[in-house]
Parts: structure tokens; C-alpha cells; sequence
């Protein structure tokens, strides 16, 4: 069986924590701000955690990542 290459869009949306979760960024934040509040905008700045159903298909993904 060959090895699984790590899907590398997916790489560089992603990261690995330090505890194993996978961390990731908001979308809507590139253009037209002025649509949004100030609390919209503080908020997706911070990035979140990947949701536990999408959690084990991005980890297949970027399996082979360190």
C-alpha cells in the first residue's frame, strides 16, 4: 500500500496543538469589514478549534504532518 501524502491545502490551513487538537481560522475576515460590527471583527481574529465532527476527516488529511 503506498504511503498517504499530507493533503497540503489542508496543511496550511491547520495546525496541530500541543495537547493533539487541531487549531484553524475564521473565515470572512479578507474584505468588506464595513458589513460587520467591532465585536464581529475582534472575534474572528482569534482562532478556534476544529469541531469534533470534522475533527477525524482534517486529521486523515494532514496525517502525516508533525
Amino acid at each position: 500500500m503506498p504511503k498517504q501524502k499530507t493533503h497540503r491545502a489542508s496543511a496550511k490551513r491547520f495546525k496541530r496543538t500541543a495537547s493533539g487538537g487541531l487549531k484553524r481560522f475564521h473565515a470572512y475576515t479578507s474584505h468588506r469589514f464595513h458589513g460587520k460590527t467591532v465585536k464581529q471583527r475582534r472575534q474572528l481574529r482569534k482562532g478556534s478549534m476544529v469541531s469534533s465532527s470534522d475533527f477525524k476527516r482534517i486529521r486523515r488529511m494532514i496525517a502525516t504532518m508533525k
